[in-house]
């Protein structure tokens, strides 16, 4: 499977790449065509920091208090909040990074957390957004505990509404013939055409 994967780099840095793999998976929320492998960006230095960088490019003049981070983005998140915190609008905020719960779809934020939405300003942080889901609802929970949700960032992305401004590094326009569909609607399910792989935010597990 792994042989069939090329690499995409963004074309403001090269530092800043994705590894695309053809073929039929298994996200949360769908089958795709293509697994997308963020390895690198979420767990190397300079990868993470270039990263970062051409995200918070796009929110230099956006207030933010909090950084919301999803899908093992942590790292990345941290960069962002030292990125933003150097910039006129937030110089020298000192920027929260978290990470909240998600159940049965939903964001789930303990008490010790609160203080950090409440009345705050929050920007969005994930690896992948191709439906749009997790996004709107993370944006839905945000205002639901008191929060201003400002903007969301993610890596790769589909098109998709949303009721925040929406950047990207990587779109699905990058992938040729990229599908997101409903298991139901899958046509290589259709086709009687196996799943290769199940995928999450930890990455890949093959299907033998």
């Amino acid at each position: 499977m792994e042989m069939r994967g090329y690499d995409l780099f963004a074309t403001a840095n090269r530092e800043v790449s994705i590894r695309v793999i053809p073929g039929h998976f298994a996200t949360r929320h769908s089958h795709v065509n293509y697994c997308v492998d963020m390895t690198g960006i979420k767990s190397q230095l300079n990868s993470a920091k270039a990263a970062a960088k051409l995200l918070s490019d796009y929110f230099t003049s956006t207030p933010v208090d909090t950084i919301i981070t999803l899908d093992r983005m942590k790292m990345v998140g941290a960069f962002m909040a030292n990125y933003l915190s150097s910039s006129h609008i937030n110089l020298s905020q000192n920027i929260a990074v978290i990470t909240p719960e998600i159940s049965n779809e939903k964001m789930l934020l303990r008490d010790n957390f609160l203080p950090y939405i409440k009345g705050k300003r929050v920007l969005l942080l994930t690896a992948s957004a191709t439906t749009g889901k997790d996004v709107k609802n993370v944006v839905e929970g945000i205002r639901y505990y008191g929060g201003e949700p400002v903007g969301a960032a993610t890596v790769f992305g589909g098109e998709f509404e949303c009721s925040v401004p929406v950047v990207k590094i990587f779109g699905a326009e990058d992938v040729p013939d990229y599908r997101s569909d409903a298991p139901v609607d899958c046509p290589l399910c259709k086709k009687g055409v196996k799943v290769d792989a199940v995928v999450n935010s930890y990455g890949y597990s093959k299907i033998i």
